[in-house]
């Protein structure tokens, strides 16, 4: 058991990708979209559970989700949970955090997390942490790095330095190449897909915002006073709004000198669309994922999910999607994301919102 370390679990997305399932009023993170009878929240709160004293950790997400993160996770504080009165980007969010870590512990490790991710060799994800964690001291920001087994487009790459340290040194941050590029990337041995993961001290984060968010930094810095207070809800709600919109990649680590990686030997997917579900669930003899009650007849590599007390059957398709739930029915191809995109941006267009 890590004693000394944090965790902060950011659950504030709005989940598009997985529509229809996902809805604004009821994301993704808050689904069971593995099938495994947790929701992705649940699964990554008993994740960190595990090495984490469970007082320590942090569920950082949008003020409209926090019934549901009450309702899964019934053990946190209201310490514990951090609402955010509206979407800032990922800086604000982690900064909220861990300024309010720090104030109690400058010097523990904090591991930044996404909720909706999926990790399936456990006890290497802890040893990567651990590794992380103790590196963690007053300069380094630390991120994990994924093994790339395919060269994804959907995903940020890591270059780093080689050297024999189990943290090294990171060179650049490539966001989203071409498939080209990316196998370059592949090829070079030198690049890792970037998690999303992060682990830094509370000293090393608040330096790293003072040199590079100088107007954040004193933002949260003027909030750190209530911290711990009955007026900390207040004030959030009146000061976050002056946060600027901002991801941690653009505002911090791309700036930072004093970045490195862990490069992790877990198998990992950010679940970033149906398509990567599929990957990453276990098929029949032609390929196919299915849940519910479905009958398919010369279908192959598809992803077909329907909703209790329907019979769903379907023939001729191969490599498409098809989710079906009370209110909507989704059939497109599988690797197919910008139709989903559009499709969102039309429903919204044609002022049909209840749908979303």
């Amino acid at each position: 058991m890590m004693n000394n370390a944090y965790a902060v679990i950011m659950a504030g997305g709005t989940g598009t990708r997985f529509w229809p399932h996902s809805k604004e009023a009821h994301p993704k993170q808050f689904l069971d979209i593995l099938g495994t009878g947790k929701t992705l929240l649940q699964m990554t709160y008993d994740r960190f559970a595990a090495f984490i004293p469970e007082e320590n950790i942090f569920i950082s997400t949008n003020d409209r989700y926090e019934s549901l993160v009450k309702e899964q996770l019934p053990k946190l504080t209201q310490d514990q949970l951090l609402l955010e009165p509206a979407k800032r980007n990922t800086a604000p969010c982690i900064a909220y955090a861990c300024y309010k870590i720090a104030s109690k512990n400058p010097d523990s490790p904090i591991i930044i997390a996404p909720s909706d991710h999926a990790i399936f060799n456990e006890a290497s994800f802890q040893t990567s942490i651990q590794i992380a964690c103790d590196a963690a001291d007053n300069d380094k920001l630390i991120t994990i790095g994924i093994q790339p087994n395919r060269p994804a487009t959907g995903y940020g790459y890591i270059k780093f330095s080689k050297s024999e340290d189990d943290v090294k040194k990171v060179d650049s941050f490539t966001e989203k190449p071409s498939k080209e590029i990316a196998q370059e990337f592949i090829d070079s041995g030198e690049y890792v897909w970037n998690a999303g993961i992060f682990v830094w001290s509370g000293n090393a984060i608040r330096n790293a915002f003072r040199n590079n968010l100088t107007a954040m930094s004193e933002l949260f810095e003027n909030i750190s006073k209530s911290f711990y207070k009955p007026e900390e809800s207040d004030v959030i709600k009146r000061e976050y709004l002056k946060s600027e919109n901002v991801s941690i990649d653009y505002g911090i680590l791309e700036k930072s000198k004093d970045v490195h990686v862990v490069l992790g030997d877990f198998d990992w997917s950010d679940l970033g669309s149906w398509a990567s579900l599929h990957g990453y669930s276990e098929k029949d003899e032609s390929g196919n994922v299915t849940r519910g009650e479905v009958m398919t007849y010369e279908v192959k590599n598809s992803l077909i999910l329907g909703e209790e007390g329907k019979l769903i059957v379907v023939q001729g398709l191969n490599n498409h999607v098809i989710i079906d739930t009370k209110e909507s029915l989704l059939v497109c191809e599988k690797d197919n994301e910008a139709v989903l995109k559009q499709a969102i941006a039309d429903i919204k267009l044609k002022k049909l919102d209840k749908y979303l």
